[in-house]
C-alpha cells in the first residue's frame, strides 16, 4: 500500500519519492504546465506538473483542476529556494479524489461573507493557524492542572439557578419546567471540592448578553477550577501561572502559526519571563486618572474601555483585586479588613484585551449568603442546596474561570473574538 506523508513530513524527508493527500490551494498553468500549490493540516508545497511527462489526457484533467479539489499526488521532492516553501515536487502520476467546482471564498471578500461561509473558511491558513494555537491552548489548560494534580470534574449544563446574574441566562424549556443554560459551573464545583479536593473543567458556558462587541460570544468555552482549603493568595498564584504556562506552550509549538498570523512572538515573550503587576480596584482607578486622564467614580465596575486604556501601560497582565461588592456576585467573600470590597481578582490581558480570568474567595457564611441573594433580588429558598454546602462542614475555597476564547483572541493578536472559536455564536450570529 502507498505510504502518504504530510507536506511536513515531505519537506522534511528533502528529495527523492513522494506521496502526498490534500486539497489545491492555489493554481496556475500554461498549455504545457501547470502548477498546484497542495495544502494540508501541515503546511503548503509545490507541485509541477508537466504535461510532456503526464500525456495529453492525464494533462487535460489536472488543467481542470481548481482551487479546494481534493487530490493525490504522487513526485519527486526536491528543494527550490523560488517555491513558496521552499521544496517543490516534480508530480509524476496524480489522482483527483474530490472535485471542486468555483469555490466561494476569495479575495477580498467581506468579514460577513466570510462568516456565512465559516465551514468552508475554516480552511483558510488563518483559520489553520489559529485552530492550531487554540488547540495547543485546550492542551495546555489541561496540561497545568493535571501536574498541579486537579480532577477533572463535570457539572451539568442545564441549571435551575443562575451563577452570574439573571440578566444574562438563556432560560429554557425543559419538559414544562423552566431551566437556564449555566453561566458557569461553579455552583456545583463548590460541591465537588468536598469529595475531591481541588477540581477543574473545560466546557461550555452561555451568556445571554445583548452585546455586539468584538470581545462577547454567547456560547464559549470555559476552563473553571475551584480549590478546598484554600487562600486567596492561592488562586492569585494560580491565575499568574496558568496563563504563563499556556503562552510558553504556544511560544514552544506555535512559531510558524504566530508567523502567519503576523503576531510578533517578541510581545508574548514578557509573558512568560516576568511577574504580574498586582493593584487593587481602588489603585486601579488612581492610574487611570493618573495617567490617562480618565476619572472613574469609585464603585463603578470597569468597563471595556478603562480595561483597554490601563492595560495597553503594562507589558504583561495586571491582577485586579478588591472590587467593590456591589458590583460582584454574592458568592464572593467579603475582604475582612474593608466590608466594601470582595477578595476577587479579574486577570486584563495586556494590550488593551482585557479581562481573561475572573476569580475569588466563596464566602463560607450561609447567614451572608442569604443576605447578599435578597439584595440581589434573588430566594434564597431556590439555593437550597448550595447553603447546604455552608450548613455541613464548611471550608476555606475559592477558583477562578478563565475565558478560553479571549485568551486565544489576545495570544493570536485578534481584532474580534469570533475568530478564536470554529463557530462563533453571538447575538446576531448562529448560522452556520
Amino acid at each position: 500500500m502507498t505510504e502518504y506523508k504530510t507536506v511536513k513530513e515531505a519537506m522534511k524527508q528533502g528529495s527523492g519519492k513522494v506521496s502526498l493527500q490534500g486539497w489545491v490551494y492555489r493554481e496556475r498553468g500554461s498549455s504545457k504546465l501547470k502548477f498546484i500549490v497542495l495544502r494540508d493540516s501541515t503546511d503548503i508545497i509545490q507541485c509541477v506538473l508537466e504535461k510532456d511527462k503526464l500525456g495529453d489526457k492525464k494533462f487535460d484533467v489536472a488543467d481542470k483542476v481548481q482551487v479546494e479539489t481534493s487530490m493525490r499526488i504522487h513526485g519527486i521532492i526536491k528543494e527550490d529556494k523560488r517555491a513558496p516553501t521552499g521544496y517543490e515536487i516534480a508530480v509524476e502520476d496524480f489522482e483527483v479524489v474530490g472535485a471542486s467546482n468555483e469555490f466561494p471564498i476569495t479575495k477580498d471578500q467581506s468579514t460577513e461573507f466570510l462568516a456565512d461561509n465559516r465551514h468552508l473558511w475554516l480552511r483558510s491558513r488563518r483559520m489553520t493557524a489559529i485552530l492550531k494555537i487554540r488547540s495547543t491552548v485546550f492542551h495546555a489548560i489541561d496540561d497545568y492542572f493535571r501536574k498541579e494534580g486537579f480532577y477533572i470534574y463535570h457539572s451539568p449544563c442545564f441549571s435551575p439557578n443562575n451563577c452570574e446574574g439573571g440578566s444574562t441566562v438563556f432560560k429554557v424549556d425543559y419538559f414544562g419546567t423552566p431551566m437556564y443554560l449555566t453561566q458557569s459551573w461553579q455552583l456545583y464545583a463548590e460541591a465537588g471540592i468536598f469529595s475531591l479536593g481541588n477540581i477543574y473543567t473545560i466546557a461550555p458556558s452561555f451568556r445571554a448578553e445583548r452585546s455586539k462587541t468584538s470581545r462577547h460570544l454567547t456560547e464559549y468555552w470555559h476552563a473553571e477550577m475551584e480549590m478546598a482549603w484554600c487562600k486567596f493568595e492561592d488562586i492569585l498564584k494560580h491565575a499568574e501561572q496558568i496563563i504563563k504556562f499556556i503562552v510558553q506552550k504556544v511560544l514552544e509549538n506555535n512559531q510558524e502559526e504566530l508567523k502567519i498570523l503576523e503576531r510578533d512572538p517578541k510581545k508574548l515573550e514578557p509573558i512568560v519571563k516576568k511577574p504580574f503587576i498586582q493593584m487593587t480596584y481602588t489603585d486601579a482607578l488612581k492610574v487611570l486618572k493618573e495617567k490617562c486622564n480618565m476619572d472613574v467614580e469609585w464603585g463603578k465596575d470597569l468597563r471595556t474601555i478603562e480595561e483597554e486604556k490601563l492595560t495597553k501601560l503594562y507589558e504583561v497582565p495586571l491582577l485586579v483585586t478588591r472590587y467593590p461588592k456591589k458590583v460582584k456576585a454574592f458568592y464572593m467573600k467579603v475582604d475582612p479588613e474593608n466590608e466594601d470590597v470582595v477578595l476577587g481578582v479579574d486577570c486584563l490581558a495586556p494590550e488593551g484585551y482585557g479581562e481573561i480570568i475572573g476569580g475569588s474567595q466563596r464566602e463560607e457564611s450561609p447567614e451572608e449568603i442569604e443576605r447578599r441573594l435578597r439584595a440581589q433580588g434573588e430566594d434564597p429558598k431556590s439555593y437550597g442546596w448550595y447553603l447546604d454546602l455552608r450548613k455541613y462542614g464548611s471550608i476555606p475555597h475559592g477558583g477562578f474561570g478563565l475565558g478560553v476564547e479571549r485568551v486565544i483572541t489576545w495570544i493570536c493578536g485578534l481584532d474580534n473574538i469570533k475568530d478564536a472559536i470554529p463557530f462563533p455564536r453571538t447575538m446576531l450570529r448562529f448560522n452556520p
